[in-house]
């Protein structure tokens, strides 16, 4: 039988426990199921810490804010958050709110742990305070680059959005093609529909489609255009932001849904403590968690281990990023300082290319691992 996941605790005012706050899209337009996914993975966590004696033999406790995909949500959640107590941040899945929520954090002085967006520039200076758990933008994106290339495509479009997040991935694949001469052409999704992206993509001889738009919307629509064009019908279709990861692509999608590469942050084989937290993960989520569910977790693992040997003191909480060594569902979790990235980050979690298998769609094929 699976266990539904569990409320968030309710807010104690007596001191009695160590507070976490916790930012998570719960609400569109933030991508609720990636949310829950993490979640899941935070609150599973904080169960565990809390079953084997919690903290210095005080229990952990999330305190959640939705943060709804917006940067100005998230910013203020963090003043509240810093102003009720909590000892540190963490979570957040978008990018651009995790800069918003990290600027927040660095200027107050308050310790956070990012467990999911991946945005090289996180904060505009190098700060103290900030720790990731996602690998950076251009470090997957390139793995991806490598892969297209690998697989005969240098002629590629890029179905975008206006963001600073889809901006950046363009350049970081732009980059990386031109190297190795190949091309990027970018289609703006603010003037183009999903006809004439197809009438572009004829136009422009283009081998391969990356879709760095939202989902569902425009992402949905546009797959469903260019998988019945029969004018592109050897087009690789590619999402390296993720969009295929969750029940809800391939429910909104079906078969058309498939082969459709996009970046997850998982090893090829879980280790043994992987496992177990996989499987607890799968009876709370009641499907199988998304590598976001295992960020969720492996996040609580690293603040319940600092904050056993540092107390709730939030300064020497931020002083102990680079002392950090935990073993977490992915691999041994540590900290450095990284040319390009201005937070302590974890260099690097595990990188695959993978995509939901034709013959099942319920299974991932691993296309490319880096």
């Amino acid at each position: 039988m699976n266990t539904p996941p569990s409320p968030p605790a309710a807010e104690r005012t007596d001191g009695s426990s160590v507070r976490i706050g916790a930012l998570v899209p719960l609400t569109r337009p933030g991508w609720v199921e990636a949310g829950r996914h993490l979640l899941a993975g935070l609150e599973l966590g904080v169960r565990e810490v809390n079953d084997t004696g919690g903290v210095g033999g005080r229990p952990l406790e999330l305190v959640v804010r939705d943060t709804a995909a917006d940067p100005q949500r998230a910013a203020a959640a963090v003043d509240e958050l810093a102003r009720i107590g909590v000892v540190a941040l963490a979570g957040e899945y978008h990018s651009v709110v995790a800069r918003a929520a990290a600027a927040r954090a660095d200027a107050l002085g308050l310790p956070f742990l990012c467990s999911s967006a991946v945005l090289d520039a996180l904060t505009d200076q190098p700060t103290e305070w900030v720790a990731r758990l996602a690998p950076a933008q251009s470090h997957g994106w390139q793995i991806y680059a490598d892969f297209l290339l690998g697989a005969g495509h240098s002629r590629i479009a890029v179905a975008a959005q206006p963001s600073v997040y889809w901006a950046s991935g363009t350049r970081i694949l732009r980059d990386c093609l031109a190297a190795r001469g190949g091309t990027v052409v970018e289609l703006d999704m603010g003037e183009l529909d999903p006809a004439a992206v197809c009438d572009q993509l004829v136009e422009n001889r283009a081998t391969a489609l990356l879709l760095l738009a939202g989902h569902p919307e425009p992402a949905v629509s546009i797959v469903r255009s260019v998988r019945h064009d029969q004018r592109l019908a050897e087009i690789l279709i590619g999402a390296p932001a993720g969009q295929p990861e969750f029940t809800e692509w391939a429910t909104s999608l079906g078969d058309d849904g498939t082969a459709i590469p996009f970046l997850r942050y998982l090893p090829e084989r879980l280790s043994s403590v992987g496992a177990r937290v996989g499987t607890a993960l799968r009876e709370r989520l009641g499907e199988a968690p998304s590598f976001v569910a295992f960020e969720g977790y492996d996040t609580v693992a690293v603040l319940a281990d600092v904050l056993g040997s540092q107390g709730g003191d939030r300064a020497r909480v931020a002083e102990s990023w680079p002392r950090v060594a935990v073993e977490g569902t992915r691999g041994r979790i540590q900290f450095s300082r990284t040319p390009g990235i201005s937070v302590w980050q974890w260099a690097w979690t595990p990188v695959q290319v993978v995509d939901r298998d034709p013959a099942e769609p319920g299974r991932f094929r691993v296309l490319h691992a880096g």
